[in-house]
């Protein structure tokens, strides 16, 4: 079940953050890490509308892949939404650059849901909440570093439309 809902996240978070077509124009460049020190993300999730369906988080360590191919992502966890605000844990992260995307499948289909014109109607964040504009979130816009053994941070649930 978790394969399928990995796989079902992948096209979710495709549709909502982003034009693969953009992000592979972009250089795929691999965090640079010191693998003989490790720590822990945190990962706070906050306003979430509901507490209908699944949570998905994936950890990138490059730009390949970022926001919508958790497949290809360092680390994908999944789970179902039981709270408004939510956390995941990713442990044994070697000390680097990363950033994180995170979506919320509302009615747990496995896919994103989209209104006439293509917009998506469920929620999803990104790692240092930033502005989006055309095209979804860049990499280098939403990276973090993870310099210690333990970092927390908290992500925004943004959603296009009321429900």
């Amino acid at each position: 079940m978790f394969t399928t809902m990995k796989s079902l996240l992948t096209l979710v978070i495709f549709l909502c953050l982003g034009s693969p077509a953009m992000l592979l124009a972009e250089n795929a460049t691999q965090a640079s890490t010191d693998s003989t020190q490790k720590g822990k993300i945190i990962v706070h999730i906050t306003e979430l509308r509901n507490l209908d369906g699944m949570l998905g988080a994936s950890l990138y360590a490059s730009k390949k892949g970022f926001p919508d191919t958790p497949e290809i992502s360092l680390s994908t966890l999944i789970k179902k939404v039981t709270s408004t605000e939510d956390t995941f844990v990713f442990e044994n992260v070697p000390y680097g650059t990363y950033a994180i995307s995170t979506l919320h499948d509302e009615n747990g289909n496995g896919k994103m849901d989209k209104n006439f014109l293509g917009m998506p109607k469920e929620g999803c964040g990104i790692s240092t909440n930033p502005k989006i504009g055309m095209g979804g979130p860049k990499f280098n816009d939403s990276v973090f570093t993870l310099n210690s053994k333990q970092l927390e941070l908290t992500i925004t649930t943004r959603y296009l439309f009321k429900k």
